[in-house]
């Protein structure tokens, strides 16, 4: 059994910065990748970031320059900087996690976090 715990979300104004986490924990033979998604109202989810078990990462492009991805493998934890924050970034995050063997892997999920951002 493999979980997924965040945390990090909040209240920040325009401008301001968050940084959440993400570990995993259980039955962990390999990690193929980590990171986030988000839902806000009336859209649909969408990959945030995300880091892969050789180190690439990939962003959207609404949060390029803005948000960082990075990994403590030691941990199994993955962590989102999120700076210069606009209301454009409220929603809910989601973290994944796509854990198994080597070989395989299937997709966990986190339980969600609020991000808001307003003044």
């Amino acid at each position: 059994q493999v979980q997924l715990v965040e945390s990090g979300g909040g209240l920040v104004q325009p401008g301001g910065t968050l940084r959440l986490s993400c570990a995993a924990s259980g039955s962990i033979l390999s990690i193929h990748a980590m990171g986030w998604y988000r839902q806000a109202p009336g859209k649909e989810r969408e990959l945030v970031a995300g880091i892969s078990s050789g180190g690439s990462t990939n962003y959207a492009d609404s949060v390029k320059g803005r948000f960082t991805i990075t990994r403590d493998n030691a941990k199994n934890t993955v962590f989102l900087q999120m700076n210069t924050l606009k209301p454009e970034d409220t929603a809910v995050y989601f973290c994944y996690g796509d854990i198994g063997t080597p070989s395989i892997s299937m997709r966990y999920w986190g339980q969600g976090t609020q991000v808001t951002v307003s003044s």
